[in-house]
């Protein structure tokens, strides 16, 4: 065992409320959700920040030790890396995402420059039993929330689906929570899949949602069709206890990545309590090709677009006329604009009443 100083600590690890003087075991675990501290060996001037466990972004350099957790990454825009197959201190491994999510045989999207390359110091250690000084490994998953069932009464569910990452789906939902909150409704909100990262739940809390939370309170690194759905169930469980008077969800990444999009559409509880589909989308293409999609597999229909494609009325036209779909702009739109959404939530309460 060695001890050190952690200059920062990755938000993935928050629920486990790590000190800054850490006890480091030589043990690592090859496993999602193990937490390892790390030097940080290069510089960068871009894509160089670490979202701690306050949700602030900051700058790493070179020599400093930062914890974060073990997980695997597939990123059209950023960094793709998985889950190495062994660990030992001394590796080389990979900062995957700004969340602290660390792995290996990282591949970059053009333009984004190499990741840190972080050189594993050893396995933060935790204390469980007082009276006996024997670490274990520190694993995510300790300080999860119970995974527990979908309940049976749900409040009206607004989700948010997208073509791809980028596709507008946080900055959509934002607006949706912040005029909804200044009408005096009571707005939990949520992020179903993804790479652990809080700052899109951040953002809809900075905006009236309360609670927030993310798929990592339950214990998840990287969701995937196999961790996504008991998070899923739980997460919304855990916003409903609240009794807010609308849930909004955002299902991270595109209906055709790999992080479990796929396995919640298709889960029948799940999918029933879908009051309503708001669809982000890139451009007319993947609009058209998401809303045939969302049709023909998963027998869903959007009751909006939103997103890129809406930022001209070239792409607004399309939708409506050509999609037969209201399309509001997060960014230009007003209130009016998402009044068929309210509509399309009240008609389906009125039907399931």
């Amino acid at each position: 065992m060695r001890r050190v100083h952690l200059d920062k600590i990755a938000s993935v690890t928050q629920r486990l409320e790590l000190s800054r003087h850490a006890v480091l075991g030589e043990e690592v675990p090859a496993e999602a959700g193990v937490v390892v501290a790390c030097r940080v060996l290069n510089s960068k001037t871009s894509y160089n920040t670490l979202e701690d466990v306050h949700g602030r972004m900051v700058t790493l350099h070179p020599g400093d030790i930062v914890a974060g957790a073990l997980g695997h990454r597939d990123a059209l825009y950023g960094y793709s890396g998985h889950v190495p197959e062994a660990v030992a201190v001394g590796d080389v491994l990979n900062m995957l995402n700004i969340g602290g999510v660390i792995g290996s045989g990282a591949v970059a999207a053009p333009g984004i420059g190499e990741p840190f390359r972080l050189e594993v110091l050893g396995a933060v250690l935790e204390f469980p039993l007082l009276d006996y000084r024997v670490g274990v490994p520190a694993r995510i998953q300790r300080a999860a929330l119970p995974l527990v069932p979908l309940p049976r009464k749900l409040p009206p569910i607004v989700a948010l689906v997208g073509t791809s990452m980028d596709a507008g789906k946080t900055t959509t939902a934002a607006v949706m929570i912040a005029e909804w909150s200044r009408q005096g409704r009571r707005i939990a909100a949520g992020k179903l899949t993804g790479v652990s990262l809080r700052r899109d739940v951040l953002h809809m809390q900075d905006c009236g949602a309360a609670p927030v939370a993310l798929f990592t309170d339950f214990g998840v690194v990287t969701t995937t069709e196999e961790s996504a759905l008991p998070a899923a169930h739980a997460l919304i469980a855990h916003l409903a206890e609240t009794e807010p008077d609308l849930i909004v969800l955002e299902m991270g990444d595109g209906l055709l990545g790999t992080y479990g999009v796929h396995s919640l559409l298709g889960d029948p509880a799940l999918a029933k309590s879908l009051g309503a589909i708001v669809l982000c989308a890139q451009d007319p293409v993947g609009a058209w090709g998401a809303r045939e999609l969302l049709r023909d597999r998963y027998g869903l229909e959007p009751a909006l677009v939103s997103g890129r494609v809406t930022d001209t009325p070239v792409g607004r036209t399309f939708c409506q006329q050509r999609l037969g779909i209201p399309a509001w702009n997060a960014l230009q739109g007003g209130r009016e604009g998402l009044e068929p959404l309210l509509a399309h939530l009240e008609g389906r309460q009125a039907v399931h009443a």
